[in-house]
């Protein structure tokens, strides 16, 4: 079953599609000439139902809307639902770079933080949302390592783990990643209430 994921994202829909293997579900984008609305949510749900309700407006298919984002504690919670549009330029790296900008001279132990993910599913032919959450604590480390993901997962360093997000295989990373936690969530949601029409 093909979902519309609202995203032009290629980096996400591969993601998504690692996720849902073993399931029936199939991710794809929306069309490439489409221009997102703004994210004027104060919440990582508020975006999700933004970008689910966009898509859903475009297909009328079934359709993921996804709003994930970073909360650092010394940073009272920021960049939040700012996280892909944190600096200037709005680039990975600019994003990175200013983060770790901020979070100078603040020691290891003082630099908590975590990943958030939100989803929301408008199901076809009905106007009901479906909503998940996930989120993986871990903390900001003083450099970036690794070459594998993207935003912020070169210097995150998930509780437990030796390794950044970035170090880590897509396998290793769908074991624990907040987008994977919220996925799970959603499958145990959709198991019981998501019909092919």
């Amino acid at each position: 079953m093909e979902i519309i994921l609202a995203t032009q994202n290629n980096g996400k829909i591969k993601e998504f599609n690692e996720l849902a293997k073993g399931t029936e579900f199939n991710f794809i984008p929306v069309p490439s000439n489409s221009t997102f609305p703004e994210e004027t949510g104060s919440t990582f749900f508020e975006n999700a139902s933004i970008k689910a309700n966009f898509a859903f407006s475009l297909t009328g298919r079934t359709c993921l809307g996804d709003d994930s984002g970073l909360e650092v504690d010394a940073l009272n919670g920021k960049p939040g639902v700012h996280s892909s549009r944190f600096s200037k330029k709005a680039t990975d790296e600019s994003n990175v770079d200013k983060l770790l900008n901020e979070l100078k001279g603040i020691p290891h132990e003082d630099r908590s933080a975590r990943f958030k993910c939100c989803l929301v599913l408008i199901q076809e032919g009905t106007a009901n949302l479906i909503c998940s959450e996930g989120s993986v604590e871990g903390k900001i480390a003083e450099e970036k390592r690794g070459d594998r993901g993207f935003g912020y997962d070169p210097i995150f360093l998930p509780k437990g783990s030796l390794l950044h997000m970035a170090e880590m295989d897509q396998e290793k990373k769908n074991l624990i990643s907040h987008r994977a936690n919220a996925f799970k969530s959603l499958l145990e949601k959709l198991s019981s209430g998501l019909t092919e029409k």
